[in-house]
């Protein structure tokens, strides 16, 4: 026995050392393989030098994350790279985010099959040609999947994503996606999904059922195929946001009492019928409904003031062109239409509040019904006792339809009925007990005089046969039970076994990791890698140009507008919940009257509007005859950037609107204006000058927002159009910066892009003016200007002054360099005193370093902000004292302070509202707010300048 036993542990040693050798082994080629997929990576894709994948070891390239020598993330969005992708990808088996987004890279997609480790995958906004069936499979880990926006060749979405059970976020707008959407979307498959944006594509018929119970909270089907109804969506009781505009959906709408997250609601332009369930109009968090271009019938609905609306009354059948309760007989109409689902038919054809006035199927007498025939009509549903009603009814024709259910023993009460048809229908059960000179006509109903046979009430067990033995089944059990035993014990010893080896594996792996993170410390070229070059440069809250999304970790944000340049009915962008109605506008500015104009521009008229809940807003209206070019350019720009950058010093996109020709903008009211009329029209507008303190407050603001935008917000952007009328301010004479319209997204690094001239004369940098070549050094140069302007009170061009001095930048320069004169060119508005003089002069220093002639000459905006936020937030000590508020003597030992603070403590007065104010020191760990969700690991202090 002893021996046995010894045998057996010499095998299990053996065995063990094997496995351990050969995992050995077998890691190492597994590095040796990511180097020569990164290298191939690196060949197909043919990065610019201004990404750095120089070194031989790809764990030290640029946006590459490794954990030991394993390849863990690849994070080169926006890069604007071409070329394709190798075969190769699927070897990275520790990839655990894959981001290509915003790129022009081309080809198929490869397999990236068995990549068990993934979990972001970001593939949006490239020109990728097709996917491949097998593309999810055995990804068990996958959460995001973003692959909006790519040429695919017509595909369906492939079986192999029910793989990636944790899925959380499936996004693939406008990727050609065809066919069904699959069964396997269901709360068993996907327990955790929450959006599913699917928008654009080519995708037919009905939503499945198995969405039932779906945790999603954002369902973006909108703009294709789909039709049927969407009563599955009741059942989907955390949803926020349904967009399923533009589509082939029919029917009623379902019960939305359970939807009390729901906030936006876009079912514009299908076929829904039916009235607007009062369970719609009674969602607490609603926000926008849009309505327009269906066929609804009954009262129009009365929603909540604080919902925007879009629902055009002529484009459905509501009885009435405002809200108010119907004709009795149209509510008896329409219960009975409900019995059928709300025929399209009759929604098409039943217009207005008098169904005696040419609704299709009725006769009346003196304003009575007394004929229905609804014969030939396609009909479904059932007869509904409703028809009782209709006190004078005398002949009721619902032959030749698919009609169902019995005949309402309700029919029998009409005294007048002289003949009911339901011929040739699927009528069923017994017939009621009619008066014998009325006409029954009931023939071509198979089933009618019998009751219906429920399938499930016959006897049996599903799946089984009726006539099985128990003995069977205890002789199955034991064996069964033996059987189980036998296998606990062979999988007990092949566990030991394997428990053995991946111990000493893990230890050998463990000590390797700790001597090259012991050798890399002691190296002298070890390169310490900044968090926020620990991944992609675009790592950060995730905008969703509409609507949520699932973060996984940092997730970079994704997703475009999209809009029709050419068609005369958009109606809606995909970018978000943003979207504001014609009418609601309208309304709002009282049909862009002349009294509410704020201010003209060279692309449309501004005017001011209040909303009803009270929030005043500005809205930019474009000219219809610049819509379809640089207007139209600037517009879908102006969108395209302030959804994607938010800073309390630029001035917020609150939505906009696109119909037909009218295009908005809708954004926050500021009520005092733009700082020109503050600082060159103050006298004729009735204001007062602007004191220096203001002035400085105002330039530090705007220098805030201009620094946000060059380098702190996700993506470096040049404003391009900094000037004073630009600058917009609040009621507390803080500075917003504005027009967005001509803002392009900055070249990487030092280089410069070139465009089209635009801009003010006066502001344009020299560079810029004469070569078209732009960088964040012309909105510095725009500053400078503003600067001068704010110490003068001049414009930037002039046209009333002399020649010499028509243009501020020259002018200040000269006036600059002498003391005296300096102190002339200074606003007479300004109340010069020493201490202002010497602020006043260090901006103007700052000014002239931001108007330098040669951009390599000209700050960061960083510094400017430096700069000017020492002059304004200037920090005086108090008047010196040698005791404090505590009467404690500075010079005392820290016990004596102790024991006198101590003793104040015990005689003070003060109440507990004041104490109230006092940190707590138990809690001060707790006091540190964490990193609010969704903001990326590199998110430090410096990005909420």
């Amino acid at each position: 026995m002893n021996i046995l036993l010894g045998l057996k542990l010499v095998s299990f040693i053996i065995l063990g050392i094997s496995a351990f050798l050969i995992l050995s082994v077998e890691c190492q080629d597994n590095n040796d393989d990511d180097v020569s997929v990164m290298l191939a990576l690196k060949k197909s894709l043919n990065p610019s030098q201004d990404l750095d994948w120089l070194d031989p070891d790809p764990c030290k390239w640029d946006h590459v994350g490794c954990s030991g020598k394993r390849v863990t993330r690849v994070q080169i969005g926006h890069n604007n790279i071409q070329g394709t992708l190798p075969q190769e990808l699927s070897k990275l088996t520790k990839l655990e985010r894959l981001e290509l987004q915003w790129n022009n890279i081309s080809g198929p997609l490869p397999s990236l099959s068995g990549l068990s480790s993934l979990q972001v995958l970001m593939l949006s906004n490239n020109q990728f040609s097709s996917i491949p069936a097998d593309f999810f499979t055995d990804m068990s880990s996958l959460q995001s999947v973003e692959i909006d926006n790519n040429p695919f060749v017509g595909w369906e979405i492939p079986e192999s994503l029910r793989n990636a059970s944790s899925l959380q976020n499936f996004s693939a707008n406008s990727a050609n996606i065809t066919g069904k959407i699959p069964s396997f979307f269901s709360p068993d498959e996907f327990p955790g999904l929450v959006n599913l944006h699917l928008a654009l594509n080519n995708l037919e018929g009905e939503l499945p059922s198995s969405f039932s119970g779906l945790l999603l909270e954002s369902l973006w089907l909108n703009g294709q195929k789909l039709s049927g109804g969407i009563d599955v969506l009741q059942n989907m009781t955390m949803l926020k946001e349904v967009w399923l505009h533009s589509n082939g959906f029919s029917g009623p709408l379902p019960d939305f009492s359970g939807l009390k997250d729901l906030e936006v609601l876009s079912i514009r332009d299908n076929s829904f019928t039916g009235p607007v369930p009062i369970t719609l109009v009674n969602l607490e968090l609603l926000k926008v409904v849009n309505l327009t271009n269906n066929l609804f019938q009954g009262p129009m609905p009365k929603f909540k003031d604080s919902v925007s609306v879009d629902l055009t009354k002529d484009t459905n059948s509501f009885c009435l062109p405002q809200p108010g309760d119907c004709d009795p007989r149209v509510n008896t109409l329409l219960s009975i239409a409900k019995a059928m689902d709300y025929p399209r038919k009759f929604a098409e054809n039943w217009k207005g509040n008098d169904p005696c006035v040419d609704w299709f199927g009725l006769t009346c007498t003196n304003g009575n019904i007394t004929i229905v025939n609804f014969q030939k009509m396609g009909l479904s549903g059932t007869i509904s006792p409703e028809f009782a009603s209709l006190k004078s009814l005398q002949r009721l024709v619902i032959a030749d339809n698919n009609l169902t259910g019995t005949i309402p023993e309700e029919l029998t009460t009409l005294t007048g009925l002289t003949e009911l048809d339901v011929s040739n229908n699927q009528i069923y059960g017994k017939v009621p007990a009619f008066r014998s000179n009325m006409i029954l006509k009931t023939s071509g109903n198979p089933d009618i005089g019998k009751e219906k046979i429920d399938a499930t009430s016959q006897g049996g067990t599903p799946g089984g046969s009726p006539g099985s033995s128990s003995d069977d089944g205890n002789a199955q059990a034991a064996r069964k039970k033996s059987n189980r035993w036998i296998g606990i014990v062979v999988f007990s010893v092949i566990g030991g076994v394997f428990m053995l080896c991946l111990i000493g594996v893990a230890a050998f792996c463990l000590y390797k990791r700790k001597q090259k993170h012991f050798s890399r410390v002691q190296s002298p070229n070890a390169v310490v890698m900044h968090p926020r070059h620990s991944g992609s440069d675009n790592d950060s809250v995730k905008i969703t140009v509409a609507g949520s999304s699932v973060s996984v970790g940092a997730v970079s944000e994704t997703h475009t507008i999209s809009a029709s340049e050419t068609g005369d009915n958009v109606q809606m962008v995909e970018a978000g919940n943003m979207v504001i109605s014609i009418q609601v506008l309208k309304n709002v500015t009282n049909n862009f009257s002349e009294e509410n104009i704020l201010g003209q521009g060279g692309f449309g008229t501004v005017y001011k509007g209040e909303l009803h809940d009270g929030t005043k807003i500005a809205v930019k209206r474009m000219e219809n005859g610049i819509i379809t070019g640089k207007g139209l350019t600037e517009f879908k720009s102006e969108i395209a950037v302030l959804t994607k950058v938010r800073h309390r010093h630029l001035v917020g996109l609150l939505g906009y609107c696109l119909d037909g020709n009218e295009k908005l903008l809708v954004y926050e009211y500021m009520p005092q204006g733009t700082l020109s009329q503050h600082l060159f029209n103050w006298a004729e507008e009735g204001l007062k000058p602007l004191e220096w303190t203001k002035r400085l407050t105002i330039a530090l603001d705007v220098a805030r927002g201009v620094e946000y935008l060059h380098s702190l917000a996700h993506q470096s952007f040049i404003h391009r159009d900094l000037k004073p009328s630009n600058i917009l301010l609040g009621d507390d004479m803080r500075a917003k910066v504005a027009d967005f319209g001509l803002v392009r997204l900055a070249p990487e690094g030092k280089g410069s892009i070139e465009t089209r001239i635009a801009g003010t004369f006066g502001y344009l940098a020299p560079e810029y003016a004469v070569t078209g070549r732009v960088t964040t050094k012309v909105d510095v140069f725009s500053f400078g200007v503003i600067l001068m302007e704010l110490i003068t009170g001049r414009k930037a061009l002039d046209e009333s002054q002399p020649e010499e001095s028509m243009h501020l930048v020259t002018w200040f320069r000269r006036t600059h360099l002498n003391k005296d004169t300096f102190r002339k060119a200074i606003d007479p508005a300004i109340d010069l005193s020493e201490e202002t003089l010497a602020s006043v002069s260090t901006v103007a220093e700052l000014a002239g370093h931001c108007s330098a002639r040669e951009p390599y000459q000209r700050p960061d905006m960083g510094h400017a902000v430096n700069v000017l936020s020492s002059l304004v937030e200037l920090w005086k000590p108090s008047d010196e004292c040698s005791e404090d508020i505590y009467g404690i003597d500075l010079d005392m030992s820290l016990p004596q302070a102790l024991k006198k603070w101590q003793a104040y403590e015990g005689t003070s007065h003060m109440d507990s509202s004041s104490s109230s104010y006092l940190p707590s020191l138990d809690n001060t760990q707790t006091s540190i707010p964490t990193r609010p969700y969704g903001f990326a690991e590199s998110f430090t202090s410096s990005d909420g300048r």
